[in-house]
């Protein structure tokens, strides 16, 4: 497996266990302890981070992220998926992009747009 692949998959995983399963103390495993932070409304650290994913699936239990498609290029993981509160909601489309240093995201920025009902184009935005 290449390192570009490694990536891509430390990010699905993290993805998946910490958010979409809310095992947050599996952090470690994959999110630095000085995580960089871009998000306009979140401190650096994975304490933090930890933080905010234990509080909303404490309201939103059944929140999840559903991958729409990856790329990768160097240490750059860039993930377009769906996030979903509760189901049957039309949810948020996000634009993720992680840095991986050492085997653990490092930094991370992304921009998020609420799904609409309709777009001019008739396509969906994820």
């Amino acid at each position: 497996m290449t390192n570009v692949q490694q990536n891509t998959r430390l990010v699905l995983d993290y993805l998946d266990t910490v958010w979409n399963q809310g095992r947050t103390e599996e952090a470690g495993r994959f999110v630095a302890a000085e995580l960089a932070q871009h998000n306009h409304g979140l401190a650096d650290g994975r304490s933090a981070l930890v933080e905010l994913i234990g509080g909303l699936r404490s309201q939103f239990p059944e929140l999840r992220f559903e991958v729409a498609r990856t790329a990768a290029e160097g240490d750059l993981v860039f993930v377009h998926s769906l996030a979903v509160l509760t189901p049957g909601q039309p949810g948020t489309a996000v634009v993720d992009v992680f840095r991986i240093a050492d085997g653990l995201i490092a930094e991370h920025w992304d921009v998020a747009a609420e799904v609409p009902e309709t777009t001019a184009s008739g396509r969906p935005v994820v």
